[in-house]
């Protein structure tokens, strides 16, 4: 669902040098899975997965920022090749401008993906704030566009097609 004009989120989509995303409710459906011996398990789409490897064969960057510091996250971000991941962090928007900092980027430049209170601040920041179906009202409220897909359902294949299709 677009929050403004179809043209204006094809421009602000071209200008995004950077994706930046949260995981837990984004890449994942949000829900923990634990198994009788404690450990915690998280579910990712495979789709997500294949948006985030055709972005990376172009010139755009991805990060992940999570609050979550599971060794299931930290495998996954791996198994993806994001060069740039963030576990555990609590100010987000602190680390998105360091980050942007050395790549040389403006905030303007970036497309975030969040889902939850914790992600509004940088959602307020970016150029391209961006939500998934299930992402608090809020964030909905503050994002230019919102997923048809719910977050670990395929609303990051969603974004990343998007921004696929406006980079042409």
């Amino acid at each position: 669902m677009n929050n403004i004009p179809e043209t204006e989120l094809q421009a602000r989509l071209s200008q995004v040098k950077l994706l930046a995303l949260d995981v837990d409710g984004v890449m994942t459906d949000g829900g923990l899975y634990y198994t009788e011996s404690g450990e915690e398990l998280r579910k990712f789409n495979v789709k997500d997965g294949m948006g985030i490897r055709l972005l990376q064969q172009t010139e755009i960057e991805v990060a992940v920022i999570t609050n979550s510091n599971s060794r299931a996250t930290r495998h996954r971000v791996q198994k993806l090749g994001i060069k740039y991941s963030f576990f555990a962090i609590e100010d987000k928007l602190a680390v998105l401008k360091e980050l942007c900092e050395q790549l040389s980027l403006s905030l303007a430049q970036v497309a975030y993906v969040g889902d939850d209170i914790i992600d509004l601040p940088v959602l307020k920041a970016v150029g391209c704030p961006l939500t998934v179906a299930d992402g608090i009202p809020e964030n909905q409220d503050t994002a230019v566009y919102v997923t048809k897909l719910a977050g670990g359902q395929g609303a990051v294949r969603e974004i990343c097609d998007l921004l696929l299709k406006a980079q042409v």
